[in-house]
């Protein structure tokens, strides 16, 4: 089963995307988080102990503290993540925003509210 680390400070939207993920039954392990330090030390507890990464990480651009494009470039930069695929999410469609975290090291960026059918897009 694929499996997806999500951040964001929004609890609406980790709901949202979850719930949705539910409701149409995806076989998709998500695991949510609301900040980037949580989700940083669940990776690396996950590494440390042998467990398997997630495919795909997603987190939002603009986070309190330390930004996703921060921790985008933090894992980009770990050998041990460095071959996740690696997503920004935001509510902004300005190509200044989009540019920003394709430079950073993401993969993709997608607007907000996210849609899984185009998430499962840039899973592979």
């Amino acid at each position: 089963m694929p499996a997806l680390f999500y951040i964001d400070d929004s609890r609406d939207d980790l709901f949202y995307v979850d719930y949705i993920r539910r409701r149409r039954k995806l076989a998709l392990e998500m695991d949510c988080f609301l900040t980037t330090q949580a989700a940083l030390e669940a990776l690396e507890e996950r590494e440390a102990a042998g467990q398997e990464l997630p495919q795909l990480l997603i987190v939002d651009l603009y986070m309190p503290l330390h930004g996703g494009l921060s921790l985008i470039r933090k894992l980009r930069g770990d050998s041990r993540f460095s071959h996740m695929r690696l997503g920004v999410c935001s509510g902004s469609d300005a190509e200044e925003d989009r540019s920003r975290a394709l430079a950073a090291g993401a993969d993709f960026y997608i607007e907000k509210p996210i849609d899984l059918d185009e998430l499962f897009l840039h899973w592979g």
